[in-house]
């Protein structure tokens, strides 16, 4: 099973986008306390999540209560790592939990947390130009990558409101 762990979220767009993400590749997410926002049903809708209620997610107070309750292969994303995302096995042969762990917005994960793991450490690569990629666009890149090496574990490749044959027809 694929998680995406939110390491004190700052800013509850981002927060509602991968929400949404999640809902829409049936991945967990896991939100690790404090947040930079108040996380409640009209601030969630204000940040365009409309499937709240499909969305599997867990709350924990910090690093050591998320740890304590879950187990599986750990992958940590920091613009300080020095593999690019698509260097790891997500295929997941094994049917392990896989968890991708992404920090707050304006600082990361705390480098104390990233020394017990450096092999897992790990950034999407892009230019100098720019510092990070944004939070949510991250959260999408890698879990659709995991998806690509699991053969998208059945998500559907037609829309399934307007039909399969929609392009097609008159």
């Amino acid at each position: 099973m694929n998680n995406i762990v939110l390491f004190e979220p700052e800013i509850p767009q981002n927060t509602g986008n991968i929400m949404r993400t999640c809902v829409a590749t049936n991945t967990r997410l896991h939100l690790i306390k404090p947040f930079g926002f108040v996380l409640d049903d009209a601030h969630l809708k204000r940040s365009g999540v409309n499937y709240i209620d499909k969305l599997e997610y867990y709350v924990y107070e910090n690093f050591d209560d998320f740890l304590s309750k879950n187990e599986g292969e750990f992958y940590f994303f920091t613009r300080y790592g020095h593999k690019p995302h698509t260097s790891f096995d997500y295929s997941n042969k094994e049917n392990k939990n896989l968890y991708f762990i992404f920090g707050k917005e304006s600082t990361g994960i705390p480098k104390e947390l990233l020394k017990g793991y450096l092999d897992r450490c790990m950034r999407i690569p892009m230019t100098s130009n720019v510092r990070a990629l944004n939070l949510s666009n991250c959260a999408a890149i890698v879990i659709y990558e995991a998806l690509r090496q699991q053969d998208y574990n059945d998500l559907l490749f037609d829309e399934p409101h307007k039909g399969s044959d929609y392009l097609e027809r008159d």
